[in-house]
């Protein structure tokens, strides 16, 4: 079965603040629509739900942590490692591995916080973006299936993610088995919005990506 990903709508260009009614309306149609979907956050938060002020350091090649001015534990600098990427008409698409992380996922009315156990491996991040021009593509839905000789070790869908740290990707919190060679295939479905002229006649149907890669290991990429 084809999983396809959940769009969210464009903010209106109109300035005249809708009425109570309208905005239910507006609400219930586009829940009707299905275009209400689920977002991850990645990191921590503030209890008043505000990201915190921060302290920004960067490494080469490492994800940048901080420390809050609150005094609030925030993600360190973390190494990155490429699993591998590959091209579909004119989209980039791109794996990359981190320390396993907590995250946040809101559903539009709730939210949840979801936190890495002591078997997960990685954070699986999978990046979309425009191959002339770098800008992340949303509204698509990626699943990720990971086998290691021909065994399915990992097969879940991958959370649209927001991060200051990492930029907007798909990710998930992975367990491995161990060391070794994986292949990874990534289940994209068609980014559900509109979309301007240059990107009429593309990305119409689901595409499988396939990667190969190496994992040494935590600490070891």
């Amino acid at each position: 079965m084809e999983r396809k990903a959940l769009g969210t709508p464009r903010r209106g260009r109109s300035r005249v603040a809708p009425s109570g009614a309208a905005m239910l309306g507006i609400a219930a149609g586009l829940a009707a629509a299905g275009v209400l979907a689920s977002i991850a956050l990645a990191g921590l938060r503030t209890p008043g739900g505000r990201p915190p002020a921060t302290t920004t350091h960067s490494m080469d090649g490492m994800a940048m942590g901080t420390t809050t001015t609150s005094g609030m534990a925030m993600p360190m600098p973390v190494p990155m490692q490429k699993l591998g990427s590959t091209t579909w008409q004119g989209m980039k698409i791109v794996a990359r591995a981190s320390t396993p992380l907590p995250f946040v996922v809101f559903t539009g009315t709730r939210e949840r916080t979801v936190k890495p156990t002591k078997k997960d491996s990685m954070h699986l991040m999978v990046m979309l973006s425009d191959v002339d021009g770098g800008m992340a593509i949303p509204y698509a839905s990626v699943w990720a299936t990971i086998t290691k000789n021909g065994r399915v070790v990992y097969d879940e869908r991958q959370w649209p993610m927001l991060s200051r740290y990492m930029g907007p990707h798909y990710g998930n919190d992975v367990a491995l088995p161990g060391k070794g060679k994986y292949r990874l295939t990534l289940l994209i479905s068609p980014p559900q919005a509109a979309r301007h002229m240059e990107y009429a006649n593309v990305w119409l149907k689901p595409h499988r990506a396939s990667i190969a890669f190496t994992w040494k290991g935590k600490g070891g990429g």
